[in-house]
């Protein structure tokens, strides 16, 4: 079992979610309230996930874990391919080195939250362990756009089911994004951008100076065989872990680390929708 399992705590609220995920998820709780400051306290809090069809079940999983400890109204929205492309919003051929299907529609978000308010963008093999809200209350109006800043360059030539690993500048940055969608520079994001700039102007966030990119702790894009927990140190625990080398869906990475996490989860999430059945 996992080192941080018996560390780690949920509030306990238990949602039904959708009989499809193509449609907002929300999920209205009398625990938490938003931050003023903030802005659009009455409004859920958008979250974009990246939707492949290899990994349905690391969507569900990822939307279950969101949804079981979120204290805030929460709307959860798939970021699929294949409407975008019937919708006219993606057209882009896909390239060889494009490990899923969200490798570049991840950058749509602003425009798919209208340019209003924060939106967050995440990849769906994420589990999360803490309460969104936590992130949600590091936003700053500030930056344009917040993410966890890591400094990561995998030795692994391969991934998930034997995708190519490709290593660049500011790697998985882009995994987990905190959008300040109202924000003037990202209003650059529109369709035609995203379908036609190189994926180092996407995934360098190059529309933006540096001192625009906020910074988020760690903990909150978990890398597994990349970040540690530190032993007595509260402040390494995992809220939000990202099986960004692959997670126990794909055989060749089931005994992975915080593999039994996932699993876990997945069994809850089982149940869930059995009682929804």
């Amino acid at each position: 079992m996992s080192s941080v399992a018996q560390d780690l705590s949920v509030n306990g609220v238990e949602v039904k979610k959708s009989e499809t995920t193509s449609i907002p998820v929300s999920m209205n709780t009398n625990s938490g309230t938003t931050k003023p400051e903030n802005g659009n306290a009455s409004k859920p809090f958008k979250i974009f996930i990246g939707y492949d069809p290899r990994e349905d079940v690391a969507y569900e999983v990822c939307c279950h874990s969101l949804l079981k400890r979120s204290s805030i109204p929460i709307e959860i929205h798939p970021i699929k391919q294949s409407e975008l492309r019937q919708k006219g919003l993606y057209w882009r051929e896909r390239g060889k080195l494009e490990s899923t299907e969200f490798s570049f529609s991840r950058f749509l978000t602003p425009y798919l939250a209208n340019y209003e308010g924060w939106a967050m963008f995440v990849d769906c093999d994420f589990l999360y362990l803490g309460d969104i809200k936590e992130l949600r209350d590091l936003v700053d109006d500030k930056y344009a756009v917040m993410c966890v800043q890591h400094d990561y360059a995998p030795k692994e030539t391969t991934k998930m089911d034997g995708a190519v690993q490709t290593v660049y500048p500011r790697k998985n940055w882009s995994s987990m994004v905190l959008y300040n969608c109202g924000h003037p520079k990202n209003k650059v994001l529109t369709p035609e951008v995203v379908n036609s700039e190189s994926g180092a102007f996407l995934h360098r966030f190059m529309w933006l100076e540096d001192h625009e990119i906020g910074d988020v702790p760690f903990v909150w894009n978990f890398l597994v065989g990349h970040n540690r927990v530190v032993e007595g140190n509260p402040y390494t625990l995992p809220k939000a872990i990202h099986y960004t080398l692959g997670g126990p869906w794909f055989e060749a990475w089931k005994d992975c680390d915080f593999g039994d996490l996932w699993l876990k989860e997945l069994e809850e999430y089982k149940k869930t929708e059995k009682k929804v059945d």
